[in-house]
């Protein structure tokens, strides 16, 4: 991706449709001309995508000016799940695909998803380091899975659920106080256990726990 020029998106959300635009920005101090060659909804994993319908086209990009690139598309018939916008661009004749900087989730259905908190408050050890896992908190789009690692130290996260993996959306540790959390996709109500495992720095420095589930 080049730095020349980022890429975010705006949208409102319908029952059945998304209208918004790509708003491109020059990032520096040189004009660039940008060929949009096309877009696309994308499911995170990436198995899923559906073409906006925005044609080709040379936009002249001025530089700390926003230029606007509409779209609306459709997203009653698409799958539950998490999707971002991804536009493919050639940036003075460089080709690179962006990625908005806004998702969106098609709901699953009500009664399909686990809702309410699953107390946990387990420990493990993790290198030099001891976790804590304390409440997974339930919503219709997402999990968030509370963590503190003592002394604080970088990790990385892996969930899976019965077996399967889990897709994890973001993950926050503060790294002065080691306390963050994990936003994953919702859980639903036939998912008997979640597997959590982590990751540090250094040798021996993984663990994880299994949290069966009500």
């Amino acid at each position: 991706m080049s730095d020349r020029i980022s890429v975010r998106t705006r949208f409102e959300r319908f029952p059945a449709t998304l209208k918004g635009a790509f708003i491109l920005r020059g990032e520096d101090r040189d004009p660039h001309q940008v060929i949009l060659q096309a877009a696309r909804t994308e499911s995170l994993d990436g198995r899923v995508q559906r073409a906006l319908p925005v044609g080709e086209a040379t936009l002249d990009i001025v530089p700390r000016r926003d230029l606007f690139v509409p779209f609306e598309v459709s997203v009653s018939d698409l799958d539950p799940g998490w999707y971002e916008l991804v536009c493919d661009l050639r940036v003075d004749g460089v080709s690179a695909t962006y990625r908005g900087d806004r998702r969106f989730a098609v709901a699953w259905p009500r009664a399909s998803v686990r809702r309410g908190r699953v107390e946990v408050g387990e420990r493990f050890p993790l290198g030099p380091s001891e976790v804590r896992i304390g409440d997974v908190e339930c919503t219709g789009d997402s999990i968030r899975v509370e963590l503190s690692v003592t002394p604080p130290s970088p990790v990385t996260a892996r969930l899976s659920a019965d077996g399967a993996r889990h897709e994890i959306l973001s993950m926050d540790l503060d790294q002065a106080s080691g306390v963050g959390r994990i936003v994953a996709y919702p859980l639903l109500k036939v998912h008997r256990e979640l597997r959590i495992e982590l990751r540090g720095h250094g040798r021996g420095a993984e663990g994880g726990l299994v949290v069966p589930l009500p």
